[in-house]
């Protein structure tokens, strides 16, 4: 068990108001910066019936103001090409939404996600699980017990990823019940908690989840979801030391987006970025195909190039891995295997 740090000054712990205080009217969010004028954004506003926009103030701060290409605006903001019908685009791209016991799905060997609660503090444009019937999934205790009790008679099971909408949504004490059933369980090892919160809303990680991290015989794992170098700030970058004096492992996912991070340059910076945050990059996934994001597509011939490019601008503990989630298949599909050969 580690023995966690504290912030120099008062953690303020003010998620909860955070939380309850975004951005959900697309016509706001462009007054905000400034672009309430720009034709191309504004003809996006119908989206919000297909998508609701929901995006925290913390992380429009870190917005460039003025800019309609700002790679953290093009993320949340609506947009009207959600409305294309595009061929091969799907609402369930990775075949989940039939779970063994409502809220898990065991989608591999020796690790299965639980759904711990269906929102998020924001609604990312390219959501994979932005059609998801979170209403048949619900995150309460008596879906969570079914799940552990899932979980207690598969011994296959080593680990456990904490997955949703955002698991970080679950209140502080909810987290304690949950991992506290779990870490009966003998034969789990790992804990993994797939999160974008802390990223939009850095207070969410609040010295009581950490001193829970701290306190669990599981290895815990905190995956954040950062796309872009500067969705990484000051505040951001003093929680995640909280996480790491707990003992806890930080990995970073991201998702290749057209007009986002389709850039070697700018994958570099974010490798450089995540690694003076003391976060390793994990997963580059391409794009899932769900039905709404087309416009953010990057091809596998694309993607390839650029990290061919990546490889030659940072050192190699930095390269994410590239990949995509191809649904029944039994892990991840690795596409850079051949790039690492050459």
């Amino acid at each position: 068990m580690a023995h966690i740090v504290t912030l120099n000054s008062p953690v303020r712990e003010d998620w909860l108001q955070q939380l309850a205080d975004v951005v959900t009217d697309p016509a706001e969010l462009l007054q905000l910066l400034g672009l309430e004028q720009h034709p191309e954004l504004a003809a996006g506003h119908a989206a919000r019936q297909l998508f609701a926009l929901r995006v925290p103030r913390a992380f429009i701060q870190r917005m460039r103001h003025g800019d309609a290409g700002d790679p953290l605006l093009l993320q949340v903001l609506t947009s009207r090409q959600e409305f294309t019908d595009a061929p091969g685009y799907t609402t369930d791209p990775l075949d989940e939404q039939s779970s063994v016991v409502p809220g898990l799905l065991h989608k591999y060997k020796n690790r299965a996600l639980l759904l711990v609660k269906g929102g998020c503090a924001v609604n990312c444009r390219y959501c994979f699980r932005r059609h998801f019937p979170y209403q048949d999934n619900q995150g309460n205790k008596r879906n969570w017990q079914a799940a552990i009790d899932y979980i207690a008679a598969h011994p296959e099971l080593d680990e456990i990823i904490f997955s949703g909408g955002d698991p970080l949504m679950a209140k502080d004490h909810e987290l304690a019940w949950l991992i506290a059933a779990l870490e009966q369980i003998p034969h789990l090892k790992r804990l993994r908690i797939h999160s974008r919160l802390p990223v939009v809303i850095p207070a969410r990680i609040t010295e009581t989840l950490c001193q829970l991290l701290a306190d669990t015989r599981l290895q815990v794992l905190v995956v954040s979801h950062i796309n872009h170098a500067q969705e990484i700030d000051d505040a951001l970058r003093a929680r995640l030391q909280l996480l790491k004096r707990s003992g806890v492992t930080l990995l970073n996912q991201s998702v290749l987006l057209r007009g986002v991070n389709d850039n070697a340059d700018t994958l570099a910076e974010l490798s450089n970025a995540l690694f003076d945050a003391g976060i390793l990059p994990y997963y580059l996934h391409v794009l899932d195909k769900v039905q709404g994001a087309a416009h953010f597509f990057v091809s596998d011939t694309e993607a390839r190039a650029l990290m061919r490019q990546l490889l030659s601008r940072v050192s190699g503990y930095m390269v994410p891995r590239l990949a995509r989630e191809i649904g029944g298949e039994p892990s991840k599909t690795p596409l850079d295997l051949q790039l690492r050969q050459e």
